[in-house]
């Protein structure tokens, strides 16, 4: 029996519970960690197959099959062969549920959201079977026992969500076009332009703020660069607390009352 489930998957039998007991350690020299995965690597891409059959298109079999080997490393490290299972059904256990969990991990959808969509999906077929016909809305919510609001959220959580591979290239009538990753603006990009207008915003800030008087200046350094509180601004210059937030605020539409006024001209 042992042997037809090995041979199943496309691989030889599983080493003799005394090989295991070698690799394990028990005795030396019989079997070796490298040969025994190289030997079950067929398997974690069958499993990653069967698996991929229920997935959507944008997940990627490589990434899959990179976590299936995980939990192909797992099980020969901790298979036991006086449990009585083969090793092939056991490795294949551990690689599909090191496949899900990462599954779960990568899914953007809570899990709540799903139950709910299972439900939903649930109720609006035992009802159309009933019926004979489409279900109402009404009927779904007296279904679930819930208020038409809540089935309104439920809808929108059971939304498709299509996913779009942003390095495909867009195909044209002659030849490849560019990829959509190509046409998407980078909005952290600064152009020349903005540089050269960023560059003569800081100067003429600078020029601005040299000329103001000794006071107003003093306050902007000390709040905007040496991050101290207006109360601690006040304390310094002996001024009440509501005084130097006057001060602050008439320089700062000043300021930019200037700057408005140098980019009209």
């Amino acid at each position: 029996m042992k042997t037809a489930v090995a041979t199943a998957h496309g691989m030889d039998a599983s080493p003799s519970a005394a090989a295991w007991r070698a690799y394990q350690g028990v005795s030396s020299g019989a079997i070796d960690e490298k040969d025994l995965i190289e030997r079950y690597l067929p398997l974690v891409r069958n499993v990653v197959d069967r698996i991929k059959l229920n997935l959507p298109s944008h997940i990627d079999a490589d990434d899959l099959h990179s976590v299936g080997v995980t939990g192909l490393i797992a099980a020969v490290r901790k298979y036991d062969p006086a449990q009585g299972s083969t090793f092939a059904g056991y490795a294949a256990t551990r690689i599909r549920g090191a496949i899900l969990d990462e599954l779960r991990r990568m899914d953007w959808c809570p899990r709540r959201a799903r139950a709910r969509t299972r439900k939903l999906k649930e109720a609006i077929n035992n009802l159309e079977q009933r019926l004979g016909r489409t279900a109402t809305e009404d009927e779904v919510c007296r279904e679930l026992g819930v208020s038409p609001k809540e089935y309104a959220k439920w809808m929108e959580e059971a939304r498709p969500v299509t996913f779009i591979a942003i390095d495909q290239q867009l195909e044209n009538d002659h030849t490849d076009g560019p990829s959509l990753h190509d046409l998407l603006a980078d909005e952290t990009d600064v152009t020349g332009r903005e540089s050269l207008e960023k560059s003569e915003l800081v100067r003429l800030l600078t020029q601005r703020m040299a000329e103001l008087p000794d006071i107003p200046r003093k306050i902007l350094a000390m709040y905007y660069f040496e991050n101290m509180r207006l109360a601690e601004i006040a304390a310094v210059f002996g001024l009440t607390e509501s005084r130097i937030c006057q001060i602050h605020s008439q320089t700062i539409l000043g300021l930019r009352g200037y700057l408005g006024r140098a980019r009209d001209c």
